[in-house]
């Protein structure tokens, strides 16, 4: 039922909260994609197609727009070849090591973006270590082999398989094993149950993710930038060039609105396409999904082999960034290392140096502060939305999602272009080319994800808490305080640890909107991959992406690795209360059942 405006009216805090928000959306919002539509295609105060016959003749321009969707639909392919196959022989089919081939499909958890490019580019690029070490044999080859498209859609392909093994995986957990029994005993083969029953019931997280990975390919900065060399330039790149002159930066504006649009073109036909379609649904209560053995010989040895190339080829990079952390950059770049070229001289120079150890500072401090400031903000307007449901609310809630169909580049964009002069909605201030800007650019982009959880959060807790504290007397602010604010802190203290995790390595928003006396990290680490003159700092790189996966895969496990755990106790405590009822019946509390809270 929805609730009446007159009670969210006899509320002080909802309507503070509502005043709040509003100013949010209508500033950083609405007003600077608003504003960035005004500035293309009206100045003066006039319509001008000006930037878009600039673009039509600009041989540059139109080349990144077919290249960033010829990479859209690779990464479309072969994330999803490569996806589906790491989910298969870690979660459906009898591998032995799949503990292990887990762990190493599971690196990309850990590093990605920049870093991810980066660390790419130290191996195989032009100064790479494997580069040096085969030109030692082979001296006569391209030392600029890994660039360009080949290098882009690789690095991609295999830097993009984290929503496969997030959202995919579960989705596989979640079938009914009894169908795949039953089709096994009318006489059904492996690949027959796996293409006739498995497949179709993943269908629809196969959407979701073709769609991300889509969107993803569309706008990729990080790889193209690092990798693509001058031959494989994608949007972003063209936008981050175009911005940085005044006379072409209408031009970077039109890509930007392009590249927005086709994220809500593609948004629109996927979820239509979905909808129209026919699946399989789950059974509520299914038997647990048990894991499939190859039947035939010659197929599971082609399943093994692959399974362990690709083993290596995601381990690879970690493993060899985390050895070259101890190295001088010497012994990198040629290519030949000895045990006397080991030394823990790179780690003291960033622990130990101020100015080496501000880029990485800087980072964090940033990630801490737009994380805890956007989910303590997004707390009472979750609340605010999930609890009185009218046109309002629904209203607000919509346009807090805008950041989810525009590209961080375009955000960032907008930001520049909107506060570059005083603005009455910030206080008559100038935001761009301050340190507050990247801060709301953060804020901004990390809403609409950090809204629908605690949304969801709040609507797990039961409706009967707070009409018992409102008996018993209880203001709502004191009621949200003691009452549902414990109750939904574990999933907010998720949400902080992801979105922090998230932005420590950024370099979308960052590249346009960093103050250069404050440097974040992705700002340094892009900055080591250029040329060989930035090679001193490569052994620096690596400890900063070291120092970056220690952090990120201490978030992943307090996040997923300590919820598995304690649903384990649970279940395990659970069987064990059971045996024990079972065995001393005249012990057992009538009526006493587990308490499910966290």
């Amino acid at each position: 039922m929805r609730s009446p405006y007159r009670a969210m009216l006899r509320s002080p805090l909802v309507i503070v909260v509502s005043v709040a928000v509003v100013w949010f959306i209508a500033s950083f919002l609405v007003f600077p994609n608003v504003n960035l539509l005004v500035t293309t295609f009206f100045p003066g105060g006039q319509f001008s197609g000006r930037s878009v016959e600039k673009l039509l003749s600009s041989e540059r321009a139109m080349t990144s727009l077919w290249h960033s969707l010829l990479l859209a639909i690779t990464l479309s392919i072969t994330v999803n070849v490569v996806g589906i196959f790491i989910v298969l022989v870690t979660k459906y089919f009898e591998i032995r090591g799949a503990r292990v081939l887990f762990l190493g499909y599971a690196t990309t958890l850990i590093y990605g973006g920049i870093v991810l490019a980066a660390g790419y580019n130290f191996i195989y690029g032009r100064y790479g270590f494997i580069t040096a070490a085969v030109q030692n044999v082979f001296p006569d080859i391209d030392p600029n082999w890994f660039s360009g498209y080949f290098a882009v859609v690789i690095v991609m392909t295999f830097a993009t398989t984290t929503n496969h093994m997030l959202f995919l995986s579960s989705a596989l957990a979640k079938i009914d094993y009894q169908t795949i029994e039953a089709a096994r005993n009318m006489g059904a083969s492996t690949g027959r149950i796996l293409w006739r029953i498995v497949l179709p019931a993943l269908r629809p997280m196969i959407f979701a993710v073709t769609v991300l990975t889509f969107l993803i390919g569309l706008g990729a900065l990080t790889a193209p930038i690092v990798l693509g060399g001058t031959d494989f330039q994608t949007i972003a790149p063209m936008i981050l060039t175009f911005s940085k002159s005044s006379s072409s930066r209408d031009l970077a504006a039109l890509l930007a609105i392009i590249l927005g649009l086709a994220t809500i073109i593609v948004l629109a036909v996927m979820n239509r396409v979905e909808k129209s379609g026919v699946y399989f649904s789950v059974a509520k209560v299914a038997t647990p999904l048990q894991k499939q053995r190859i039947r035939n010989p010659l197929a599971a040895v082609v399943v093994n082999v692959v399974s362990w190339l690709l083993f290596v080829v995601y381990a690879a990079p970690v493993l060899l960034i985390v050895m070259f952390s101890f190295l001088d950059s010497t012994a990198v770049i040629t290519g030949t290392i000895a045990l006397s070229d080991f030394t823990l001289a790179n780690y003291g120079t960033v622990l130990g140096t101020p100015a080496v150890l501000r880029p990485f500072i800087v980072s964090v401090v940033y990630s801490a502060l737009a994380s805890l400031i956007v989910v303590g903000g997004l707390l009472f307007v979750a609340r605010v939305i999930q609890k009185y449901r009218n046109r309002f609310t629904t209203t607000l809630e919509y346009l807090l999602h805008i950041p989810w169909i525009l590209p961080t580049i375009l955000i960032a964009l907008a930001l520049i272009m909107s506060f570059d002069k005083p603005s009455p909605l910030v206080g008559g201030a100038v935001l761009t080319g301050t340190t507050v800007i990247l801060l709301v650019a953060y804020i901004v982009v990390k809403v609409p994800f950090t809204l629908r959880l605690l949304k969801a959060g709040f609507a797990s807790i039961p409706d009967s808490l707070e009409d018992a504290a409102r008996i018993l007397g209880a203001k709502s602010l004191f009621t949200f305080r003691r009452v549902l604010f414990p109750l939904v802190l574990p999933t907010a203290a998720a949400i902080t640890a992801l979105n922090f995790n998230s932005l420590l390595d950024d370099y979308d928003a960052a590249v346009f909107l960093y103050h250069p006396l404050y440097e974040p990290l992705g700002i340094a680490i892009k900055a080591s991959t250029e040329g060989e003159n930035n090679l001193d700092s490569m052994s620096i790189t690596f400890v900063y992406t070291v120092l970056l996966m220690i952090i990120m895969a201490i978030t992943m496990y307090l996040v997923y690795g300590r919820s598995a755990q304690l649903r384990t106790r649970k279940a395990h405590g659970r069987r064990t209360r059971g045996i024990r009822v079972a065995q001393i019946p005249t012990r057992a509390p009538v009526g006493h059942a587990p308490d499910e809270r966290r």
